[in-house]
């Protein structure tokens, strides 16, 4: 017998999930007078080299020649006709913040949550009734604002709740020639239960789609029917998450940020070198360089790492695959450890070999409210580490990034400088 939920008691909210359609090739596009939408423009980071990277792809580009976000210079086809760009972060942040002021003529600032750079959740529950007699027609004025006044086209997803207006756009309405798709409690049967894969459910990796394979679950359908106690026995509090959402059941309302997913257990960064590095002090150096970065960054959010995970990927010359090894140390935010650990994974597991990219992330993040003392190094050289980090913190939040850095990174092979002055990874722009 199918598993069907009653959700007489569910709150019913009027939540959008809206998406501007490839976000920096649009509004590259409209930066060049093109049509965003017929365009074949390509946003690409070091668009001068065989190897650059595609960050963006307009939608004719896309079904055109096959290319999208990842995809290498060096399949490009040999004739073709895009324009090809170099990103320009500050131009994509002010456009994203002109989006949001849209946003705000409909929504109060509590009601408007950021989900990426192209992406937002918009709850109009309490004043959708102000600009339209339904949700759906309050979506297409949004819709009609954005490219009226930013000839920019966004798809939007319409729910009763956050997860089935998020469902609703990566499922259905991105392919709609509206680009409107609303998902209610009722529809879940013809809607979430007919979602193709289990991946292209909210919230499920390849690596938790394995697991509920173990289980005899392969469909989202499958999901729903499952035992919610076993799943909560074998995969946690996530398991009977899943399992509700599979139903549509979610219950967190955009004004008090409890947004699903829940944060993240883990921070992470990578780096496409500009060439291949094949001596292992270069390689080391930009390890040094990035922990740096990151260890800040973990210090900012006030957490330390118990989990601290390396992946190298080779230059294609090369027939090594990549590798990513992880290592599991006692609680900390010290620069100097985490940069040591990472160091010895790289010594352990290097192979020689041209490296390409390096990818660093700190897992198992927990709040430490005191400094945890190792007992395997000296405890007064432990403090005065830590209280050399939070001077250098202040100091470079105080004067800039490059107010403090490795000497080293002075030399060809380091990149913190050249790479301090990105915003978001990538080139700022001069002009708008």
């Amino acid at each position: 017998m199918t598993i069907f939920m009653d959700y007489a008691n569910e709150t019913r909210r009027a939540v959008l999930c809206i998406d501007v359609k490839s976000f920096f090739a649009s509004v590259e596009s409209v930066k060049h007078g093109l049509h965003p939408l017929q365009s074949e423009v390509v946003v690409m980071s070091r668009g001068n080299q065989n190897g650059g990277l595609v960050l963006a792809a307009s939608p004719k580009v896309k079904e055109k020649y096959g290319l999208k976000t990842g995809s290498r210079k060096y399949e490009f086809p040999r004739k073709h006709q895009m324009l090809i760009v170099p990103p320009r972060m500050g131009l994509y942040v002010r456009v994203n913040g002109l989006i949001n002021q849209i946003f705000q003529q409909y929504a109060a600032k509590e009601d408007i949550h950021t989900y990426s750079i192209d992406e937002s959740f918009v709850d109009i529950t309490a004043s959708y009734h102000l600009f339209g007699t339904s949700v759906y027609e309050v979506a297409q004025k949004i819709q009609r604002q954005i490219w009226d006044e930013l000839r920019l086209a966004v798809a939007v997803g319409i729910g009763d709740n956050p997860l089935l207006a998020k469902l609703a756009l990566d499922n259905e309405a991105k392919d709609t020639v509206s680009h409107i798709a609303y998902w209610s409690y009722e529809s879940v049967s013809e809607t979430i239960w007919k979602i193709p894969k289990l991946t292209d459910m909210w919230g499920i990796g390849s690596r938790t789609a394995k697991r509920l394979n173990t289980l005899g679950i392969y469909s989202v359908y499958d999901l729903s029917q499952a035992d919610v106690t076993l799943l909560k026995k074998r995969l946690g509090v996530i398991g009977s998450q899943l399992y509700y959402h599979t139903h549509g059941i979610d219950r967190s309302v955009i004004a008090q940020k409890h947004i699903i997913p829940p944060s993240s257990k883990s921070i992470g960064t990578s780096q496409v070198l500009e060439r291949d590095y094949t001596k292992r002090e270069e390689v080391e150096l930009i390890i040094r360089e990035m922990t740096i970065v990151l260890s800040e960054r973990l210090r900012q959010t006030g957490k330390q790492t118990s989990c601290v995970s390396l992946s190298i990927s080779y230059s294609r010359t090369e027939q090594s695959k990549s590798w990513s090894k992880q290592l599991t140390i006692s609680p900390t935010d010290q620069t100097r450890i985490l940069s040591e650990t990472l160091l010895h994974l790289f010594r352990e597991h290097r192979e020689n070999r041209a490296v390409r990219t390096i990818g660093l992330s700190f897992g198992k993040l927990v709040n430490q409210p005191y400094q945890q003392l190792s007992l395997f190094d000296e405890p007064e050289r432990q403090v005065k580490a830590s209280q050399l980090d939070k001077v250098v913190d202040q100091v470079k939040s105080h004067y800039g990034k490059t107010a403090l850095f490795l000497a080293s990174s002075l030399q060809e092979s380091g990149t913190y400088i050249k790479r301090s002055q990105l915003l978001g990874g990538h080139q700022r722009d001069s002009t708008s």
